[in-house]
């Protein structure tokens, strides 16, 4: 595969880790009354990480 490939896969690996890091930072600031909004954040960071593992994975396949 073209380096190009591998390079758009690796920085979309790392911002979607940004976008993660982000939203698990923002959980901490909920209160205890909210809780399907923090399940719904877990949910949304848990999906996240899957993406991003995905989109590793898809850049060594591509090398």
């Amino acid at each position: 595969m073209t380096a190009t490939i591998c390079a758009e896969l690796g920085a979309a690996a790392d911002a979607v880790n940004r976008y993660r890091m982000r939203v698990a930072g923002l959980i901490e600031n909920i209160g205890a009354n909210h809780e399907d909004l923090v399940s719904a954040m877990y949910e949304a960071e848990r999906a996240l990480l899957s993406a991003e593992r995905l989109l590793i994975r898809a850049e060594k396949i591509a090398r």
